[in-house]
């Protein structure tokens, strides 16, 4: 071997990158780290050894720990959020489990990203941090909302497809702990869920009621 192809090959993690995908990498690392332990335990360092960066390096794209958390949650917002565009052309139950398929097979290849999103960081979710979160909320009510082809929720509905949202949240990090029920077993359990909380729901709202004579 030559000097000059001893030396390449000794500097592997040297290899020029784009701004874009070294800073996909400091993101990837960091979620790797919030999604196991509170942001507030989490340094600067930290994700620089997990990246195999500089310290100097993470402050020069992010500007400090706060930017990075945020930088890195929104990106796994909106890869999740890709995955939650509507499909349109089936029965609404139907597109409802096209829709969990997807959001489970984000769960599954980004397990790091999902639980950094929805367990990590402080408690009090203000500002951007609740912002971020709350937008993949939204965005999976208005992508339920659509699927049912419901234009102004009544309230008991609004509440139902809502407490729905926080069990697929809830199943997802559970499933993510333990993976001791197939996926598929999930996905049919939880449109079932949702059915059966429309039938509570239509006990107490007739629109609900008309709702779920439709779906069914």
């Amino acid at each position: 071997m030559t000097p000059g192809k001893s030396a390449e090959t000794a500097r592997p993690a040297r290899r020029r990158l784009s701004v874009d995908r070294r800073r996909e990498e400091l993101m990837a690392a960091a979620l790797e780290l919030f999604s196991t332990r509170d942001a507030e335990d989490v340094s600067i360092d930290d994700v620089a050894s997990a990246a195999g960066a500089s310290r100097a390096l993470v402050y020069h794209y992010f500007g400090g720990k706060q930017e990075l958390y945020v930088a890195a949650l929104k990106s796994a917002a909106e890869q999740l959020e890709s995955r939650l565009r509507p499909q349109e052309g089936g029965r609404p139950l139907d597109e409802l489990a096209s829709g969990l398929r997807r959001y489970f097979d984000f769960v599954e290849e980004h397990a790091t990203g999902f639980a950094a999103l929805l367990r990590g960081g402080p408690a009090n979710r203000a500002g951007e941090i609740g912002e971020i979160v709350d937008g993949v909320r939204l965005r999976l009510f208005r992508l339920i909302q659509k699927q049912m082809n419901v234009e102004e929720p009544s309230p008991v509905l609004r509440m139902t497809l809502r407490s729905w949202i926080a069990s697929v949240e809830t199943a997802g990090l559970d499933w993510l702990e333990r993976r001791d029920i197939e996926r598929p077993t999930l996905e049919k359990l939880l449109v079932d869920h949702m059915v059966a909380l429309l039938g509570v729901a239509a006990a107490h709202d007739d629109d609900v009621a008309r709702l779920l004579e439709r779906l069914a």
